[in-house]
């Protein structure tokens, strides 16, 4: 047993929390967070910072993990910042077809490695590339990267700073599409997430007056005025924003199966059976089998999101402990490396059985 892993396990055991309901508040299965306190499996940032989220004052006050996290994340993550952003530096930014092309490799990425991976990577290169920002181009490339950096933070307010960052960044990128897609992207990770409504609407409503060219930013707008409709319990306004983004999607629809720069068909079914879950509406069952059907099977995270899906239907039909269980065995069914706050943020949704807290 390692000693960081030990001193969790005692930590966990003076707050009088059971592996099993630690799993439950931190998201993490009972089995990786056993193997991490029995020294099985690496001591990482992200199970430190859940420990002392999950565990509180009480143990603070007794110092059982006081510094602990600042000790493992500075070895970690903070390190391999200032070793990658280093590295990067001395061998030179790249010219702006090179910073495009790792846009492009950061939309694939997204989609498939877990928030603390992409989060790391993402932060060396913005530190590379802010002494770089010499053309509109570039900002543009900022922006992008910022606004995927946003969703990789665990808290909505801390998402929104870089969210209103990138835009300012799109803005000096003179692109329109640029502008539209910062955005429409961004009011869509909140609305699917229903937090900070009141921003996601604002931001979507922003895209949509920038340019009406169809595009898949103006089409993430859409959707997210369509998720934020629902979360307030409009189910009329819901339902024809969505049906306004299905004919924005006939036409701004992407090929593209694997990137978050492109709504694929298994990806509008994915958006689509999120909106018709939480009003309950039946129809919900048949878009997810859609996403199921289409989406590549290499995108373990996506399938989740379905499954939690139909959890969430469980719980609108009034079967909350259902949904609740149904929902948690597929969360615990995806590595915790992979894991989102999208997907904790739903599983919330599902244990409260009702809309989340509008905000």
């Amino acid at each position: 047993m390692t000693r960081t892993g030990a001193q969790l396990r005692i930590a966990r055991n003076a707050a009088g929390v059971s592996l099993r309901a630690m799993a439950a508040r931190t998201n993490f299965s009972k089995g990786h967070l056993s193997n991490v306190e029995a020294g099985r499996r690496s001591v990482t940032p992200d199970v430190v910072l859940a420990y002392e989220r999950a565990l509180g004052d009480a143990v603070d006050r007794r110092g059982l993990l006081t510094g602990m996290a600042a000790t493992v994340v500075a070895s970690t993550a903070v390190a391999d910042l200032i070793r990658a952003g280093f590295t990067a530096a001395l061998h030179g930014g790249g010219p702006v077809d090179s910073w495009l092309a790792r846009v492009d490799e950061y939309g694939q990425l997204y989609m498939t490695v877990g928030a603390d991976q992409l989060q790391r990577r993402l932060a060396a290169d913005l530190v590379v590339l802010q002494q770089h920002l010499d053309s509109a181009p570039l900002w543009g490339v900022a922006a992008r990267l910022l606004t995927t950096f946003g969703k990789t933070t665990g808290d909505s307010d801390e998402a929104v700073s870089w969210y209103r960052l990138a835009t300012t960044a799109a803005d000096r990128s003179e692109d329109n599409q640029v502008r539209v897609w910062v955005r429409g992207r961004a009011a869509l990770a909140l609305a699917y997430e229903g937090a900070r409504l009141a921003t996601a609407v604002e931001l979507a409503d922003q895209a949509l007056a920038i340019d009406d060219t169809p595009s898949p930013g103006r089409l993430t707008a859409l959707v997210a005025r369509a998720q934020a409709a629902a979360v307030h319990g409009d189910r009329t306004g819901a339902l024809r924003l969505l049906d306004d983004a299905r004919r924005m999607f006939d036409v701004a629809g992407s090929s593209e199966q694997t990137s978050d720069f492109a709504i694929p068909e298994w990806r509008f079914h994915t958006f689509a059976s999120m909106l018709l879950s939480r009003l309950g509406d039946p129809a919900a069952a048949a878009e997810q089998d859609a996403a199921d059907r289409t989406r590549p099977p290499e995108l373990l995270r996506f399938a989740t999101h379905i499954e939690l899906h139909r959890g969430l239907m469980l719980a609108k039909a009034g079967d909350v402990t259902g949904g609740t269980a149904y929902a948690r065995a597929a969360l615990g069914r995806l590595p915790a490396e992979k894991r989102s706050q999208s997907l904790k943020l739903m599983l919330a949704e599902v244990e409260c059985g009702r809309q989340p807290a509008v905000s």
